[in-house]
């Protein structure tokens, strides 16, 4: 005991004390405000600005006069996927973003692809971003310390898994100086750097078009526009993160869809500046690539150098610089930790993936799902090398999947719909030119980068699928399987259990474990009437509501959820008085099942000594590992404190296949 006590501490002190779900106070505590959103949710977006426009602008090769359409084209792109995605807000305000559009616009196999190429790039965000963020930082540093990255990159995800375990808001809060002190250095950068060459902005455009009319005459306009188009499409990954306000309307503040437009509004304001600008900042900056250090480092390093300060000051106003741009990356890999759950929480609501990533810890976060991106992310980085070019394509490859599906649901949508909805037309146009703009970049990444790694996202992406495919299989000849034994008992059971009643605690007492399987509960009782013929004189059902993901979404799901756990004990408790026997029930809930129930047990076999505890176990004829990983062992946990204690619980088995 105390070596639990001990360990009970030092998880508080790690990611804090546990949160109590039903008090109505708690949702509202850790709901984002707009403003904490545009964070929290928006730094993938911002941050992607550190590497999307070099991908873009190093494409154009010699001819970086295209530099200016490429910032121009970077903005309106912005501005479109963000006012398409408000859609998605409007129509699924509840979150699930790409994957519930696709699912439920497209079929559930659309939403599957969608899904699991969701779950991949938010293992992607993470990873990405913490390699951005460290090349950003050793651009100061020696050559000779390139070794240490890989290893600093490790450590800074490790962290971020502690830090995401601890709960979203406290998340955000503790990395909101570092967001801001980015988007103020660098907006005041962009500001002066563009500034610095206002009497030359003048010539800006009519010099572009000269060398644009001059390099179409020497190689036609086949070449050009092939040329533009290849590297707009490689900065991609400028616009990744837009989608993940969509994908978490569910954790913003009442009323869900003004936030959630707000938050976009945010997101595509400073993003379209900071990533036009910066381009515009190499173009007339004449940035050039050095080994070791980052297009953004080797612009910024050149206006900080005509403010004539000493070396001292501009070094550090530039290690500042590329420190917060650093920070802002780690504040970004934040977002698959916030992201990524959440879609694997929606996808294990239909059964895609395994149920337990529904799941809340005590801090009210997807443990599972923050687990698993972390593992995730840590594999592709040590894989990868932390190589930014590589994961890039990875990355932007599947965000434009996503998008394309997205938006061809909502032109689909707005089509069926053309009659009801009088604003049809410029939604459709809308998703239409999203759609369009999404496939292309989508199309061209995949064609110019299959050989050098897109072809590992599309087949990581591809076993994600499969994988999923066999769960949601094994789930549902499951379901079948009980909802047969189900309507065995249909008829059987008549009338109300009523509220829970008073027994004889003298009398031997069977209390049953049970849950919202009711074939599963019924053939428990069935096996210790057989059993124990005459011997137990009360028979008590505990369950326990679980609070995860879909019932923690508003005080509306939590009461569905506390009436389906009662409505459920009911009908045990009806079975057993229409078999002449005394029954009763008490039920708990939290996110935590088996804490919930073994606090109750005990409260029961206290007030009830003469008691011996029955639960059921699924038993398949072909059990293995990965079987075993897709059920709770919610039986044999229980079996194992109730025999450390001496107190007595029987496991009876149930065959579904």
């Amino acid at each position: 005991m105390p070596n639990l006590s001990s360990l009970q501490k030092f998880r508080e002190l790690l990611i804090g004390k546990s949160l109590d779900p039903l008090n109505p106070t708690t949702r509202h505590n850790i709901m984002l405000v707009a403003f904490f959103a545009w964070i929290g949710l928006g730094a993938d977006g911002l941050s992607s600005s550190c590497y999307g426009p070099e991908e873009a602008f190093l494409a154009l090769g010699p001819h970086t006069h295209l530099g200016l359409y490429l910032a121009l084209a970077t903005a309106f792109t912005v501005f479109v996927i963000a006012l398409a995605y408000n859609q998605v807000i409007e129509l699924f305000p509840s979150g699930g973003g790409g994957y519930k559009v696709a699912t439920r616009l497209l079929g559930k196999h659309a939403g599957l692809v969608s899904g699991a190429a969701l779950i991949v790039d938010y293992v992607l965000t993470i990873t990405i971003s913490v390699a951005s963020g460290a090349d950003a930082l050793f651009s100061l540093l020696p050559l000779g310390l390139q070794s240490i990255k890989l290893g600093s990159e490790i450590v800074l995800i490790v962290l971020l898994i502690v830090l995401n375990l601890r709960g979203m808001k406290e998340s955000i809060k503790i990395l909101l100086p570092i967001f801001l002190g980015f988007f103020i250095t660098h907006t005041l950068l962009i500001g002066y750097g563009i500034a610095a060459h206002a009497e030359g902005m003048h010539f800006l455009l009519p010099n572009t078009l000269n060398e644009t009319a001059l390099l179409t005459q020497q190689t036609g306009w086949i070449f050009v526009a092939s040329l533009f188009l290849r590297a707009y499409s490689l900065g991609g990954g400028t616009y990744t993160g837009i989608e993940a306000v969509s994908n978490n309307v569910n954790k913003l503040v009442e009323p869900r869809v003004r936030t959630g437009k707000l938050t976009m509004l945010y997101m595509a304001l400073s993003l379209a500046f900071m990533a036009g600008g910066i381009i515009l900042l190499y173009l007339l900056w004449d940035a050039k690539h050095i080994e070791g250090q980052t297009l953004n480092a080797v612009t910024f390093q050149a206006i900080i150098a005509t403010l004539g300060l000493s070396d001292w000051v501009s070094s550090s106003m530039l290690g500042l610089i590329l420190a917060l741009e650093a920070g802002l990356l780690l504040v970004a890999a934040n977002t698959g930790f916030l992201g990524g759950p959440a879609v694997m929480a929606n996808m294990a609501a239909d059964s895609w993936v395994p149920r337990q990533f529904r799941q809340l810890s005590s801090r009210l976060v997807t443990q599972n799902g923050i687990m698993v991106m972390g593992v995730a992310a840590l594999l592709i980085l040590i894989w990868s090398k932390g190589a930014v070019s590589l994961l890039v394509v990875l990355y932007s490859i599947n965000v434009f999947l996503t998008f394309s599906l997205s938006l061809l649901g909502l032109s689909i949508h707005w089509w069926r719909d053309r009659r009801s909805t009088r604003t049809w037309k410029r939604k459709l146009a809308l998703s239409l030119l999203g759609l369009t703009v999404a496939s292309g970049i989508l199309l061209v990444t995949v064609v110019e980068k299959f050989s050098d790694g897109g072809w590992v996202t599309l087949l990581i992406t591809s076993l994600v699928v499969g994988l999923c495919l066999t769960i949601r299989k094994h789930y549902e000849e499951t379901q079948g399987k009980l909802r047969q034994t189900e309507k065995l008992f249909a008829q059987v059971v008549k009338g109300d259990g009523g509220l829970p009643q008073k027994l004889d605690p003298a009398l031997p007492t069977a209390i049953f474990l049970v849950n919202e399987h009711r074939g599963v509960g019924i053939h428990t009782i069935l096996w210790v009437l057989r059993l124990f013929p005459d011997h137990f004189k009360n028979f008590i059902f505990l369950s326990v509501g679980e609070v995860d993901t879909q019932s923690f979404d508003s005080d509306a799901t939590i009461r569905t959820m506390q009436y389906k756990t009662e409505n459920a004990l009911c009908y045990y408790t009806s079975f057993c008085q229409s078999q002449g026997l005394q029954a009763s029930w008490r039920m708990a809930h939290g996110t935590d099942t088996i804490l919930a129930l073994d606090k109750l047990t005990q409260e029961v076999i206290a007030e009830y000594p003469n008691s011996v505890c029955f639960a059921a176990k699924l038993i398949f004829a072909q059990d293995n590992l990965f079987i075993r990983w897709l059920h709770n062992q919610t039986s044999l946990t229980m079996q194992r404190r109730l025999h450390l204690r001496g107190q007595q619980m029987v496991i009876l088995p149930m065959k579904v296949a």
